[in-house]
């Protein structure tokens, strides 16, 4: 069966994700990630992508992006792809895909989905925190978080543009409480649909 044609729009929103075959985890020390990041910051360039907001966890990682030029974002996400696979391969002496499949991509049609996927993405590694002692949401290396919160300049995202949404007066505050009060049912009910199957 041919695979499906995936068409990208100039000036649209989109939730990219992926997450590594077989379940098995994409990042297993800090050079892994700071390689991936590394290859975000020259390829985001080379095909005209806004990174707005990003987090790498241990087998999957989630970005939110603006496709800025008419080259679909394909291109990007299968250059940083097969670059990533290429040096983890060789590097770990693995052969074969590291990824489970292709890229998944949702678009995102709304303001009150995109502020709701900013905050999924920036509270994605609330699940590894027990297990990594010292360490808080707001203080997560491979996430880009800490930079919307004026902890960090990862020299990445752009993320003035969700932040425009929050206060004049302090946006950073604001959207740290956005992103970590607990949520009720509604908002549940809003990101039902961008939690990475089983991830």
């Amino acid at each position: 069966m041919a695979t499906p044609v995936r068409y990208f729009q100039k000036g649209s929103y989109y939730h990219v994700y992926n997450r590594g075959n077989r379940k098995q985890n994409i990042f297993l020390f800090p050079p892994d990630y700071e390689r991936f990041l590394k290859r975000v910051r020259e390829y985001k360039e080379k095909f005209r992508i806004t990174i707005l907001g990003y987090c790498l966890m241990p087998n999957h990682f989630h970005f939110l992006l603006r496709q800025d030029s008419d080259v679909p974002l394909t291109s990007f996400m299968l250059r940083l792809g097969t670059s990533y696979a290429k040096y983890f391969n060789i590097k770990y002496r693995q052969v074969g895909s590291l990824f489970q499949d292709r890229f998944k991509t949702k678009l995102v049609e709304n303001d009150e989905y995109l502020l709701q996927l900013s905050r999924y993405i920036h509270r994605n590694p609330k699940e590894i925190l027990p297990s990594t002692p010292g360490v808080e949401l707001a203080s997560y290396q491979w996430s880009s978080y800490p930079s919307y919160l004026k902890l960090a300049n990862d020299e990445l995202t752009e993320s003035a543009f969700i932040l425009n949404y929050f206060s004049k007066a302090n946006p950073a505050k604001d959207y740290k409480k956005f992103v970590e009060y607990d949520s009720n049912e509604k908002e549940q009910s809003l990101t039902s649909d961008l939690i990475l199957e089983d991830s």
